[in-house]
């Protein structure tokens, strides 16, 4: 199977297990967003740990790529954050939009930062799927942008460059579980001066989904590191999207949540811009 496919599959996985993510974060009850993102990341330190050690191998970093871990880090803990706190002002449509937009920076920055060159017909997929969330999770945007809506933005914007970090170290000779483990380390420790000043005490049941939820987050941060460390940017991050369509089905059959006839437009958009860069990227060479 060529490298590309595999990233496909693999950033697909990863926006099922977000989606799960997400799921057992709305089941986990009423806690403050960074205690939910402590949890989340602590499992994931967990798991990279465990498979390093089963590798067999040092867990060391290269020094010349130290300061890409430290960005990717520092990026992606402000995305989650920033994501967190516009979930938690925003109406919920308008916070799920805007953290849709990561896959779009992805590109910019894989064009400003990692030089890999964007085509027309890539562009124009890109653009369309995004515009295929917006009919999927129809934003309202009532009133302007908030100062909530311009943090929920940067949110997306810092996703994008800490992704657009992932596939700069994969191309340096990183390993997946080794940026895994920088990056919820890193994480973790952003969240402690905050549960040391106000920690919520947790049900048995809290607890439960809050593991569900960080076994779910460490599949899906291991599915999108190794995606981007697999293929460009330009080629599979449109395939992000489908994690839209994975919440809407389980919103159905969890909660019961029928998606109208703008979500449905908004599926086959997506889908059509999925299939045409797939065909695309074949035709240019290589399946």
């Amino acid at each position: 199977m060529k490298d590309k496919n595999r990233g496909i599959i693999c950033i697909i996985l990863s926006a099922f297990s977000f989606a799960l993510m997400a799921l057992f974060l709305k089941l986990s009850g009423d806690l403050p967003a960074i205690e939910k993102s402590f949890f989340r990341n602590l499992v994931a330190v967990v798991i990279a740990f465990i498979m390093i050690i089963r590798s067999k191998e040092k867990i060391q970093i290269q020094k010349r790529n130290l300061h890409w871990f430290i960005l990717r880090s520092l990026f992606g803990t402000l995305g989650i954050f920033c994501n967190f706190y516009a979930v938690d002002h925003l109406v919920l449509s308008d916070a799920s939009c805007l953290n849709k937009l990561s896959p779009f920076f992805v590109i910019v920055f894989s064009y400003l930062v990692l030089k890999e060159k964007i085509t027309p017909t890539q562009c124009a997929c890109v653009i369309a799927a995004f515009v295929g969330s917006l009919f999927i999770v129809k934003p309202s945007f009532a009133g302007g942008m908030t100062p909530a809506a311009v943090i929920g933005f940067a949110g997306g914007m810092c996703a994008g460059f800490a992704y657009t970090c992932v596939r700069k170290l994969g191309l340096r000779g990183e390993r997946g579980p080794m940026i895994v483990l920088f990056f919820s380390t890193f994480s973790m420790l952003a969240c402690v001066p905050y549960l040391i000043m106000d920690f919520h005490p947790i049900s048995a049941r809290q607890l439960f989904f809050l593991v569900l939820t960080g076994l779910a987050a460490a599949g899906g941060q291991f599915g999108v590191t190794a995606a981007y460390t697999y293929a460009p940017a330009r080629e599979i991050s449109v395939y992000d999207y489908t994690q839209i369509m994975f919440s809407a089905i389980m919103g159905l059959l969890v909660f019961g949540q029928l998606p109208d006839m703008l979500s449905f437009v908004g599926y086959c958009v997506i889908i059509a811009a999925g299939v045409i860069m797939f065909l695309y990227n074949k035709r240019r060479g290589g399946n």
